[in-house]
């Protein structure tokens, strides 16, 4: 009758607790991958709501003063700046324009940033400014990571390059019941599109996704257990406590 006792409470401690095998958690187990074949290109797009900060610089320093207009702030009681002047940014609006000093209206969302670079200087060379160089950054690069990770949020990236792994690694790597295919959000021509991208497989280098873009959002599931156990957690005492009671009835009854 022990050992009966025994074989019920092991099932049902089992029932209660969840579990994952190896090949559910280990990254990067399966699928070889050509290394000439990997992704290790990455493209800046920029896009409506990046918040760009264009550096015009040339020989001529006083041929590039109107270009780097410094962004102050006023005292009201006095009318003159305070603070220490920082260089002005310039937000893409809906349209994918941004307004420019001397040159207007810009339309820089859907380039790169060589070639929004490259329309700069047309713009102002020979006219304004001789052999002019270009510095272009996203201000507000950034990316979020939801879902079963460690500390989920949103990252900003100074460097405007980062990879899905690096992201994973930022917010703390997954939790053991996270589903380690994972899910990219990316808004791409005014849709938003997603990719699926196995952390267990090696193809993972040769998704497009694999470098994030700015604003991408990565999400991990939980497994089913872990969906499970949110829903019953708050009965599992009672229910071991209820099998105890019944497993002692059990041993009494049939002694």
């Amino acid at each position: 009758m022990q050992r009966f006792s025994k074989i019920v409470l092991t099932i049902l401690i089992l029932s209660l607790a969840s579990c994952a095998s190896r090949k559910d958690i280990v990254y990067f187990q399966k699928d070889e991958v050509d290394p000439a074949k990997t992704n290790t290109t990455y493209k800046t797009i920029f896009k409506a709501d990046d918040l760009l900060q264009i550096t015009i610089s040339a020989l001529d320093l006083e041929a590039v003063k109107p270009f780097n207009l410094p962004a102050v702030t006023f005292a009201t009681t006095t009318d003159r700046a305070v603070g220490t002047p920082q260089q002005q940014a310039y937000l893409i609006d809906n349209n994918g324009f941004i307004d420019f000093p001397v040159l207007g209206k810009l339309k820089l969302a859907g380039l790169s940033r060589t070639e929004a670079i490259d329309l700069l200087k047309d713009k102002l060379s020979p006219d304004y400014i001789k052999n002019p160089t270009v510095n272009i950054k996203i201000i507000n690069f950034s990316i979020t990571v939801l879902g079963d990770v460690k500390m989920p949020g949103r990252f900003t990236i100074p460097n405007e390059r980062i990879s899905v792994l690096e992201a994973v690694g930022l917010a703390g790597d997954l939790n053991i019941s996270g589903i380690r295919t994972i899910e990219v959000k990316r808004e791409e021509n005014n849709q938003i599109k997603s990719y699926k991208l196995d952390l267990r497989s090696n193809k993972i280098f040769n998704s497009p996704a694999y470098y994030l873009q700015q604003n991408d959002v990565v999400y991990v599931e939980p497994n089913k257990s872990s969906s499970q156990d949110a829903a019953y957690n708050k009965n599992t005492g009672l229910f071991i406590s209820l099998g105890s009671v019944i497993i002692s009835l059990i041993s009494i009854l049939t002694r």
